[in-house]
């Protein structure tokens, strides 16, 4: 019994001697692949991102225009803006006595809104760049009221 197994060693041995590991071209090839697939698949996956942003900031302005419409049912007018949301207005005897927001909202590319408050109100996203006007998901994604 102790012969076979020393022919079997010495057998496992002859093999590992003949595996060889995969050369530097074959590597590079493999991530030459790797990559193109990444090219190809990158802009889908972004794409979607965007695009979920967009659904995200217009479901959060509709929340905002909730706690607006709380603020001026509560004071009677419609908040100087957004901050007024969160701590309490001087200026409204009947705000509260939760804050409408609990913190000052920010869009999903980590922008404030911009909020415009008077007799009427307008509310919107800047969209990705975070600037007025743009195109695409750069572009301005106003409340619809």
């Amino acid at each position: 019994m102790l012969n076979f197994k020393a022919k079997n060693i010495t057998g496992q041995n002859r093999l590992l001697k003949n595996q060889k590991g995969m050369t530097l071209i074959e590597i590079m090839i493999v991530i030459a692949i790797l990559g193109g697939l990444m090219a190809l698949l990158a802009p889908k996956f972004l794409g979607q991102k965007d695009k979920a942003n967009v659904g995200q900031a217009k479901i959060q302005m509709g929340q905002i225009a909730n706690a607006i419409s709380m603020y001026y049912n509560d004071c009677g007018k419609f908040p100087a803006s957004l901050d007024n949301l969160v701590t309490q207005d001087a200026g409204c005897t009947n705000w509260g006595p939760e804050p409408y927001l609990k913190k000052a909202p920010i869009d999903p590319w980590n922008n404030p809104y911009a909020y415009e408050g008077g007799t009427e109100y307008s509310l919107k996203s800047f969209g990705k760049d975070g600037r007025e006007g743009g195109s695409g998901y750069n572009a301005d994604i106003p409340y619809e009221q």
